[in-house]
């Protein structure tokens, strides 16, 4: 059983131990060393029939192995980017087809890939769940267009509506989750006089300001820096921090609700072991009022007393050059809603620039297949996946002639 993010393991244990006792395993990268020996051994002995984890679990040494199940299977984090690259999904199926075994794909918002093969294809099969669990309703979602904040005169990141949702939410005493897809305080530094932006050397992406660690960082490779108080290229001090992240979005949530507890869940927060499951626990006991959080928030999570979700920037993902940006959009869109009203009604507030675009429209109504039927079109006209495969071939040396030359060979 694969889960996409660490943090959902503890869940699911806790479901797979209710329903079919101690008989169950726990493989991912959190562990330390001893505990993934101890659990390998457990495995490769045949002392347990489950095992549970994120995309690593794959390689579990499982005798007689008899159903692989991936849940949220559209996640990218199923890809390992990182070597040895693999896709999780991918060696499931070999897994499947080597053990004649059946492979089962779980998600409200499927890979648009693995919809279509499944629907259009006699390739795998296509099996629809139209209801949530318990009968509970779909929440009530509203886009509010941040032009109109601006026009306004409101500069906060929260709009005036989503401000309101959350007053009346600590009076009713239930819970809040805010969304926010970037880490740090703010997403780049920038010299106001030349536009200088401060790079990673290694990566040549913008490094991110962590305000409490006062510390510029790359999210990809992990370097860190100094903040300076020059411009490199001009030397003006005139460099200015510009855009917004989960620790600048908790600051600005005390100032509004000193009354309100808040608790921050991103990759800063969860860097000691059981960090994920502290946070979460602490919010499920209802200690919490508000939930702040990254993509680590979205998914599959049950909070029975979330009655609000507020995604404070949904234009994040859809500005990525990336063909699959709107797929993405809408999925993201679409699962931190179904974390409110699990139980109870529920309310989501989608704060975006770009609200006349279809992925944000289809995400408001929560229609997947009326997404699908105006995405598919566009990614046939373009000849994008599913109707073509796209490989990437990469080359590595310290010589670039030699590169060059290796490059030119291959073609």
């Amino acid at each position: 059983m694969l889960v996409p993010e660490i943090s959902l393991t503890p869940q699911m244990v806790d479901r797979f131990l209710a329903r079919f006792g101690e008989q169950i395993a726990v493989l991912h990268s959190k562990l330390s060393i001893g505990e993934r020996y101890d659990e390998w051994q457990k495995i490769q002995k045949g002392e347990v029939k489950i095992v549970i984890g994120a995309r690593s679990a794959i390689f579990a040494p499982l005798q007689n192995l008899g159903i692989i199940m991936i849940d949220e299977e559209h996640d990218a984090s199923y890809k390992s980017e990182t070597t040895p690259r693999y896709h999780a999904k991918e060696l499931a199926g070999y897994l499947a087809k080597k053990n004649s075994c059946p492979l089962v794909l779980g998600s409200a918002t499927p890979d648009l890939e693995s919809y279509y093969e499944a629907k259009e294809t006699e390739k795998s099969n296509l099996y629809c769940l139209t209801k949530r669990a318990n009968e509970a309703k779909l929440p009530q979602i509203q886009v509010i267009d941040l032009r109109q904040e601006l026009a306004l005169g409101n500069k906060s990141m929260l709009s005036s509506q989503l401000q309101e949702e959350i007053q009346k939410n600590l009076e009713a005493k239930k819970q809040t989750i805010l969304f926010l897809n970037r880490r740090g305080y703010s997403t780049f530094l920038m010299c106001r006089d030349c536009g200088y932006v401060f790079k990673c050397k290694n990566c040549n992406i913008s490094l991110t300001y962590h305000k409490f660690e006062n510390q510029l960082k790359c999210h990809y490779c992990g370097l860190e820096e100094n903040v300076p108080h020059n411009c490199p290229e001009c030397g003006s001090e005139k460099v200015k921090y510009f855009g917004t992240g989960t620790q600048k979005l908790e600051e600005e949530v005390h100032h509004l609700f000193p009354n309100g507890t808040t608790i921050r869940m991103d990759n800063d927060t969860v860097t000691k072991k059981n960090s994920h499951e502290e946070i979460l626990n602490q919010f499920k006991n209802e200690k919490i009022d508000i939930l702040i959080g990254t993509q680590m928030v979205v998914k599959g999570h049950h909070f029975p007393n979330v009655t609000l979700v507020g995604v404070v920037a949904a234009d994040g993902i859809l500005n990525l050059e990336d063909f699959r940006a709107p797929e993405r959009t809408f999925q993201t869109l679409v699962q931190v809603a179904g974390r409110a009203g699990r139980e109870e009604a529920g309310r989501v507030i989608i704060q975006t620039y770009n609200p006349e675009h279809y992925a944000i429209i289809h995400s408001q109504n929560q229609n997947y297949e009326d997404f699908v039927k105006t995405e598919i079109p566009l990614r046939k006209l373009l000849k994008y996946p599913p109707f073509c495969d796209i490989i990437l071939i990469r080359f590595q040396g310290t010589n670039i002639s030699e590169l060059k030359k290796a490059a030119r060979n291959s073609i």
